[in-house]
């Protein structure tokens, strides 16, 4: 993700990574990476607020941490932040992106793509509680969006946002896709502006037929086929391989270790190295810096 937003702009760029999870390898690593590719970088947290309804898992711990608390953890001076997935490929410059008039509303999503017709059977948004709920308005893949932080702060959707989550998130059949099922639900207090469908293609959703027009690709899962995401990356995204090639030998380089390059590289050992596992007794959140 790193390097395709870099290779696609000519504006500075800023990344932002939440700390809490990021491993002792990662973070040796990224000063190195901004220095020699010339770009910023912050590690923020945010410490869990003890009246929060609290997650156990770490998937769902990093999903809260997405969307809970963006009114707190940057700081006041940032106006607008772009969230990408790590293991997402841009094609475009973000910089588009970032000065699109998103109409007033403190969030932009890009809504689910429905042109490929065989996954009709898995819009689960389109049928019962959600079509109710959602009142046709569209269901958002969270695999990207933007944040305007100042529209985000003077409308309190940060409080709106974690009332609607503290009062779902008891239910253990609620908020399955923590992330992503919290702003949908709430966009009725909480607007969204939905971005045009080329921000955020993915193929088990969208189909090919659009595939060329695509601004960001995104490697969501595919519910009917279960590939695995490396092995998608490689067959879908034709700059994959350099764009990993390159991650990887940096990597080596930074961090003393041998990669020959007459063998296959080792897949995505960059985007990898994003989240580190924790031993289960250890609660990191409770050492999240205020």
């Amino acid at each position: 993700m790193i390097l395709s937003v870099l290779k696609n702009t000519h504006r500075p760029v800023k990344f932002w990574f939440i700390k809490n999870y990021l491993s002792p390898q990662f973070k040796d690593f990224i000063p190195h990476m901004a220095q020699d590719y010339g770009f910023e970088y912050e590690l923020i947290t945010y410490k869990w607020p003890s009246w929060l309804h609290k997650q156990k898992e770490k998937q769902r711990i990093i999903w809260a941490y997405k969307i809970l608390f963006l009114d707190v953890i940057f700081p006041l001076s940032l106006e607008k932040v772009i969230f990408v997935d790590a293991d997402q490929v841009v094609r475009a410059d973000m910089g588009e992106l970032y000065d699109m008039d998103i109409k007033g509303r403190p969030l932009a999503y890009t809504p689910f793509c429905d042109n490929n017709k065989d996954m009709d059977g898995y819009r689960f948004w389109r049928q019962g509680f959600w079509k109710e709920h959602l009142r046709g308005k569209p269901y958002h893949i969270s695999a990207l969006y933007v944040v305007d932080l100042v529209k985000f702060r003077e409308t309190a959707a940060g409080d709106n946002l974690r009332v609607f989550y503290e009062t779902l998130s008891k239910d253990p059949n609620s908020l399955s896709n923590l992330d992503q099922d919290l702003p949908n639900y709430a966009q009725h207090t909480v607007p969204i502006f939905s971005l045009p469908q080329e921000w955020l293609w993915c193929e088990s959703w969208c189909g090919n037929a659009t595939k060329s027009r695509a601004k960001t690709i995104d490697l969501c899962n595919n519910p009917m086929t279960k590939e695995p995401k490396l092995q998608g990356a490689k067959r879908i995204v034709s700059e994959w391989v350099d764009l990993d090639s390159e991650a990887t030998q940096f990597s080596a380089k930074i961090l003393g270790e041998e990669v020959d390059p007459q063998e296959p590289v080792p897949p995505v050992k960059l985007l990898q190295n994003y989240v580190t596992d924790s031993p289960p007794e250890e609660d990191l959140e409770s050492k999240a810096e205020l």
